[in-house]
């Protein structure tokens, strides 16, 4: 009976790692940042705890203009990266051959240079006086006063970039657990290429299509480094906000009361899209007949 209840409860034993770590670096971070946003005051006067449950109104009123933005932006940049993202991971999964693992690489190789850094290149490449700028102006694309830094273009490029990865190690991913003998099923089937891709591929990599989304819109939404750097006044997006609230502005209950706001969203657009994509799709399983 003891070596019985010993080997129940050694799975348990075995989370207990790491469920610390989630309670240490996690939770008590989290019911810390609760605790902030339902206080009133400031720096001079101090901070004091009464459930001040209008800190969160009062955000949402007053950055109502950067919530939207950011998600307009993270939406934005996320349809891109697929637009972009799937096509290459298509080439890589099904045609890449003896190049399968260099191309892979390719698309890792961004994040062994430092995100600031990756930032920063983009804002030399997007600057007025840059290889771009000039070519847009010289094609007649863009006018001679015309430029692309510290615009929306501009941010959400660098936010597609920076993101990519994310969207194409999923749909990659998926795309080669396909089996090839359904493949070849469907073009005994349907006979064309695009019918195959349509009924069998399609549908088949929507696991990698709904996981690349959430990793790529939930990180880009809450960003500010991009928005930071390659955008002006009228392109700051929430994470600015926060950082500025928390850092410059000593503002802890705002901030943390937008912190908060932010992860509720985050978590409604995440079970949102699992309701429109199905649980299947979002856990990478398979409907099964009963």
């Amino acid at each position: 009976m003891a070596a019985r209840i010993r080997k129940a409860g050694l799975p348990y034993l075995l989370l207990l790692p790491g469920l610390g770590w989630l309670a240490i670096f996690f939770a008590i971070p989290l019911g810390y940042m609760l605790f902030e946003s339902l206080k009133q005051g400031t720096v001079d006067t101090g901070f004091v705890f009464n459930w001040e449950f209008s800190n969160y109104a009062n955000a949402i009123s007053a950055f109502s203009k950067q919530f939207v933005r950011s998600f307009e932006y993270a939406g934005l940049a996320t349809l891109f990266a697929l637009v972009i993202g799937y096509p290459l991971a298509y080439v890589i999964a099904f045609r890449g051959g003896r190049w399968r693992n260099a191309l892979l690489l390719a698309v890792i190789v961004p994040f062994f240079v430092t995100y600031l850094i990756r930032t920063l290149s983009w804002e030399t490449i997007l600057s007025d006086t840059g290889l771009v700028s000039d070519t847009l102006r010289s094609i007649g694309i863009m006018a001679d006063d015309g430029r692309l830094l510290d615009t929306t273009v501009s941010v959400v490029a660098g936010i597609t970039y920076n993101f990519l990865p994310f969207m194409i190690l999923p749909l990659y991913a998926s795309l080669e657990r396909i089996d090839p003998r359904m493949l070849e099923a469907g073009y005994d089937l349907y006979g064309r290429r695009r019918d195959v891709f349509l009924h069998i591929t399609l549908p088949l990599s929507m696991p990698g299509v709904v996981a690349g989304t959430l990793l790529t819109f939930i990180p880009a939404a809450g960003d500010f480094i991009n928005a930071e750097l390659l955008g002006g006044p009228n392109q700051t997006m929430i994470g600015n906000v926060i950082q500025s609230r928390y850092l410059e502005l000593a503002d802890y209950p705002t901030a943390a009361a937008l912190s908060f706001i932010l992860m509720a969203l985050m978590l409604a657009v995440v079970v949102i899209w699992a309701r429109i994509a199905g649980t299947e799709a979002l856990l990478g399983t398979e409907r099964r007949e009963r």
